[in-house]
């Protein structure tokens, strides 16, 4: 567009020209024309002086008032900051215009309807995740985790906790499986060890005892009888040492709870295991497991957004399209937020206009402005050079009237 308003005004200059010539030789009527092409020259190379003015200097020359943009970047930026504030960014503007926004039915539709949207919101959050994770420092981040643990172990009170956890399992009698495993436990020892009883029973015995033999009956008596006494309790539910067992186990659950000795104990024992290296290695452990773990599924944008948690954004999604009192408790939230937002952080919103344009180079802001304006600029031109042809043509014309 600047080479057609330029060509436009150098035909200018050879229709003057050629006018005084045809005027001359001719006929006066040419006049018409030779007006014609000078008034559109000179309205042509005035608003090339002024479309010039307003950007840079024309012809390099330091004119006054010239290169008017690049020259007033500063004030430029201060008065479209002020502009914004004043009549963009006001309360009552923001207030009105987010006055019907449906924020809530928006994320409903977003979170329910599949298609490009829940793709994008998949893959999306499936980056985000990542690049958070890997963007933790390993080290800083395992030490501050594992130290949390840490910490919390130290501040767990775990007696009362475990008596409370082995009251609850008798009452619903989810403790009978652990009374199995010790009567289990018990009988594959008793058969791994009955070597080691009769050698006991047999150093005990005294000498008659050997010579006659009774030492060997002991032992295979002894190892009958524990034999029978485990089967029995396995066999029967309600035998009376499992009964036993069981009061056992209400007595250890109530000490846990009440009994400040239990409870002292248990907490020295915690406080050994927590001072143990083999529990440290194990917190190394679970730490990288937990974040290689993590890291894989927020890599993967079909877990990132499937299972129950996508399913529960499904729901929400149903939600806060069907609740209209929840719908309408985010949307008020959501308003208000804009609106408080647009009051508190205002200034500093417009104070990123005005800094960021005044923090620009002269080229920079003048090529930005020019492009933003575009071909506009060169119709100005154009339309002078006409326009200022047609208004010599009516010059003359009065002219030659008067």
């Amino acid at each position: 567009m600047r080479r057609i308003a330029t060509a436009l005004l150098l035909m200018m200059a050879v229709l003057f020209v050629v006018g005084h010539q045809l005027e001359r030789q001719l006929h006066p009527h040419w006049a018409f024309l030779t007006a014609f092409a000078e008034a559109g020259m000179v309205g042509g190379l005035a608003d090339w002086f002024a479309v010039t003015a307003l950007f840079r200097y024309p012809l390099g020359i330091p004119i006054p008032h010239t290169a008017i943009i690049p020259n007033n970047k500063e004030r430029i930026g201060r008065t479209l900051a002020a502009f914004l504030r004043s009549n963009f960014l006001t309360t009552r503007i923001v207030a009105r215009r987010v006055g019907k926004m449906d924020v809530a039915g928006a994320m409903g539709r977003f979170l329910t309807v599949p298609g490009d949207g829940e793709g994008r919101m998949r893959m999306g959050a499936s980056r985000l995740l990542g690049d958070m994770i890997e963007a933790l420092d390993d080290e800083r981040m395992g030490n501050v985790a594992k130290g949390a643990i840490r910490t919390q172990l130290e501040k767990l009170d775990v007696a009362p906790l475990l008596g409370q956890l082995l009251t609850a399992m008798i009452a619903e009698r989810r403790h009978v499986p652990l009374l199995d495993g010790i009567v289990e436990w018990a009988s594959k020892t008793l058969e791994a060890n009955e070597q080691t009883i009769r050698q006991m029973v047999e150093e005990r015995a005294g000498t008659i005892m050997r010579w006659t033999g009774l030492d060997d009956r002991l032992a295979n008596a002894i190892v009958s009888g524990l034999e029978k006494m485990l089967a029995d309790m396995a066999a029967d539910p309600e035998h009376q040492l499992r009964a036993k067992g069981e009061e056992g186990l209400a007595q250890l659950a109530h000490k846990l709870r009440h009994d400040k000795k239990m409870q002292a104990k248990v907490n020295h024992w915690k406080s050994e295991l927590l001072k143990n290296p083999n529990f440290a290695k194990w917190i190394d452990g679970l730490w990288g497991q937990g974040r290689q773990a993590l890291l894989k599924a927020a890599r993967n944008p079909d877990a990132a957004l499937s299972g129950s948690f996508g399913s529960a954004l499904t729901k929400l999604g149903a939600t806060l399209q069907d609740d209209e009192r929840l719908k309408s408790q985010i949307n008020r939230f959501a308003r208000r937020a804009i609106v408080g937002t647009s009051q508190n952080y205002g200034d500093n919103i417009v104070s990123l206009v005005s800094d960021t344009i005044g923090g620009w180079n002269s080229s920079t802001i003048t090529d930005r402005v020019e492009n933003a304006v575009g071909s506009d600029l060169q119709f100005i031109r154009i339309n002078g050079t006409l326009v200022g042809g047609l208004a010599g043509v009516v010059i003359h014309a009065v002219s030659i009237w008067l």
